[in-house]
């Protein structure tokens, strides 16, 4: 498996599958996958300074702010191996973060998924996930081999309470309201866009990855 030294953001509405390709792309492009979301979760079960810090806003329910972000992910990439590429999922999600992340890293392209509504509503309505590890399981197309188990670590499978289609609208409509001046911010930055597309409630991962790979090779990302 070849490194590629791909230095990409993964864009895309909650239930969108952001973490499954880019766990594909990783895959087969040998870059490092660097999601806030996972981060934060390993630094809240670390006795590290770093992991107080976010534990002291985790647990009040608090945003993390800015400064803190910045550098949990500066340290994350400071650990990626020289020569090797990453996909960005989780950061930024707004205009301040994209702005200093400029001063932090070149972004070669944008990774942007776009998937219909009622797919997504569909998709999170049968999602469960591993209390244990967070590993995401669909009881339609991507179920456990044991149902309510995880596959990899044993642990318990859970629905979140906010995946119910009420509020998975409401997600999405802030997920538009909060994305889209980003999305303008990189295309006035002439940042490279490449845009997939999910057509039906069972295209295989597997064909929009393939995709995606198409066209960052015509752009020599891959």
């Amino acid at each position: 498996m070849a490194k590629v030294k791909l230095k990409a953001i993964i864009f895309g509405a909650p239930g969108s599958g952001k973490g499954t390709y880019a766990s594909r792309l990783q895959a087969k492009l040998g870059v490092e996958v660097i999601a806030t979301g996972d981060i934060f979760r390993e630094l809240l079960k670390e006795d590290s300074e770093l992991g107080r810090k976010v534990k002291v806003y985790v647990e009040k329910g608090l945003l993390v702010p800015d400064e803190i972000v910045v550098e949990v992910l500066k340290q994350r990439l400071s650990k990626i191996p020289k020569g090797k590429g990453f996909i960005l999922d989780g950061y930024p999600r707004t205009l301040e973060q994209a702005k200093i992340l400029e001063g932090i890293t070149k972004i070669d392209v944008i990774l942007l998924l776009d998937v219909l509504d009622w797919i997504i509503i569909e998709r999170l309505s049968t999602r469960r996930i591993c209390r244990n590890c967070g590993t995401v399981y669909n009881i339609r197309f991507l179920k456990p081999k044991v149902e309510g188990i995880c596959d990899k670590c044993g642990g318990t499978l859970y629905q979140r309470s906010d995946d119910n289609p009420e509020v998975i609208k409401k997600r999405l409509q802030v997920y538009q309201e909060q994305t889209r001046p980003l999305l303008e911010y990189f295309k006035a930055k002439k940042a490279p866009f490449v845009a997939s597309s999910t057509p039906t409630l069972d295209t295989p991962p597997e064909l929009i990855v393939d995709k995606i790979i198409a066209e960052l090779k015509k752009l020599k990302l891959a």
